[in-house]
C-alpha cells in the first residue's frame, strides 16, 4: 500500500473516531449528576441539609397505633389503620399507594375510638405522639403510641422513567428519593434545572429550580422533599436529539476535522 493511501487511510479512521468520541463524550456528560465532585478514593464530606419535620394538616391520613401491657386494648383503634399498616411499592407499575388510617378534620381533629377527638393540626408526627399518648393514658396502663403519615405524598412529572404521584411510609424523603421512586431521569432530563413546586400552610403556590449537576444539592433547603411537593423535570431542547444544545460545538468540531482532513490529503497529493 503507498504512502497516500496510508494517509488517506488514517485521516479517515482520524475523522470517524473524533465524531465518535465528541459524541459519547457530550452526551454522557449531560447524563451526571454531581459533576463538580473530584474524583477521589477515599471519603469526602460535602455537607449537610438541615430536615425539618413536616406538620400536620386537615385532610391528611395517619396512621395511629396505641398498644399497652393490656391484651387486645387497643385493638380497636389500631384496626383502622388496616391490614397493611404502611404504604408499599407495586413491583408492577413502580407506583407506591397509600395506606388507610385516621383522617384530619378541616377543624384539625382526628377522632379516635375511645379516646375520642384529639388535636393534631399543625404538629410534627414526634409532637402528636405525644399528644395521643396522653389522651390514651385515662384509659390505657403505660400506652406505646405510634403516629406516621399515610399520605405523604409527592408527585414527580416530566422527563422520567415513571411519572406519578407517590404515597410514602417515611416523611424523610430527598428529591434523589422522590427522582429514584420515579425510575429515575431519562437521557431527555435536564440534570441542571429540577423544578420543585411547594405550597405552604396558607395555600400559596411556591416554585423554585435546583441543579442536581452540582453536589451544592445537599446544602438546599429544598434536599428534603414536603408534604404534597411536586417535581418537574424538564425536557431538554429538541427532545428527538439528546445533543442538540452541543450542535454548534460539534459543528465548529467537524469542521476543524473536515479541514485537517483536506488539509492532509492535499499535502500527500504533491
Amino acid at each position: 500500500m503507498s504512502t497516500k493511501s496510508n494517509a488517506k487511510t488514517w485521516v479517515y479512521l482520524s475523522f470517524i473516531v473524533c465524531l465518535m468520541v465528541l459524541n459519547s463524550c457530550t452526551t454522557s456528560k449531560k447524563l451526571k449528576y454531581f459533576q463538580d465532585l473530584p474524583e477521589n478514593t477515599q471519603l469526602k464530606e460535602i455537607g449537610q441539609s438541615q430536615f425539618t419535620e413536616p406538620v400536620i394538616q386537615a385532610d391528611d391520613i395517619l396512621s395511629i397505633n396505641v398498644n399497652t401491657t393490656e391484651a387486645d386494648a387497643g385493638q380497636i383503634i389500631n384496626a383502622r389503620n388496616g391490614v397493611n399498616l404502611t404504604a408499599g411499592i407495586n413491583s408492577a407499575t413502580g407506583s407506591i399507594g397509600v395506606g388507610a388510617g385516621y383522617l384530619v378534620d378541616k377543624d384539625g381533629l382526628v377522632e379516635i375510638p375511645i379516646l375520642g377527638k384529639v388535636h393534631l393540626s399543625g404538629l410534627t408526627t414526634s409532637v402528636a405522639k405525644e399528644a395521643v399518648r396522653t389522651a390514651a393514658k385515662k384509659y390505657f396502663k403505660d400506652p406505646i403510641v405510634d403516629v406516621r403519615f399515610s399520605n405523604f405524598k409527592v408527585t414527580v412529572l416530566g422527563e422520567v422513567n415513571h411519572p406519578a404521584s407517590y404515597f410514602l411510609p417515611n416523611e424523610r424523603v430527598t428529591v434523589l428519593d422522590a427522582i429514584g421512586y420515579a425510575g429515575d431521569m431519562t437521557i431527555y432530563g435536564k440534570r441542571n434545572n429540577v423544578l420543585i413546586m411547594r405550597k405552604n400552610t396558607e395555600g400559596k403556590n411556591f416554585v423554585v429550580t435546583v441543579d442536581m449537576t452540582k453536589k451544592d444539592i445537599i446544602n438546599s433547603p429544598y434536599f428534603y422533599l414536603k408534604q404534597n411537593d411536586v417535581v418537574y423535570v424538564e425536557p431538554r431542547r429538541g427532545r428527538q436529539d439528546a445533543n442538540t444544545e452541543n450542535t454548534v460545538l460539534k459543528y465548529i468540531t467537524v469542521a476543524a476535522t473536515v479541514l485537517t482532513a483536506i488539509v492532509l490529503l492535499h499535502r500527500y497529493s504533491l
